[in-house]
């Protein structure tokens, strides 16, 4: 198994943190902009992509702040998606950790890339 790194990104995003939490914590809001398809079922989510389903487990939740999903095909690898604000500006971020292998970094940046302009298109942020 090639060993996998962690990837941290972080997005601008034009929202309050309670409408941007339903998107990220949802199987309707992440169907919207991250996956194909999001079933919730049996205490876990399926996520589907091009046909292919990936199971994954909500294994922390943290109301209108972050979402974190353990894989449950690829442990120990999770994603964790982080609602930021700053108190001055009161300006909301996303922030992203993923895990990916060294050759496949940029094409996951740019995944992730995608998938956010999605999301802020959905948000019409």
């Amino acid at each position: 198994m090639t060993e996998k790194r962690k990837l941290q990104l972080e997005y601008e995003v034009r929202s309050s943190p309670k409408i941007l939490y339903s998107f990220i914590s949802e199987p309707n809001g992440l169907s919207q902009w991250f996956a194909d398809d999001v079933i919730y079922q049996d205490n876990k989510f399926n996520f589907i992509w091009d046909n292919e389903t990936h199971p994954a487990k909500l294994v922390s939740a943290k109301e209108n702040k972050s979402v974190k999903f353990a894989w449950l095909d690829d442990t120990p690898y999770y994603f964790e998606l982080e609602i930021i604000q700053d108190e001055l500006t009161n300006d909301v971020a996303l922030a992203i950790t993923d895990f990916t292998t060294e050759d496949n970094e940029a094409e996951r940046k740019l995944i992730w890339k995608n998938q956010v302009q999605y999301l802020l298109r959905v948000l019409g942020a």
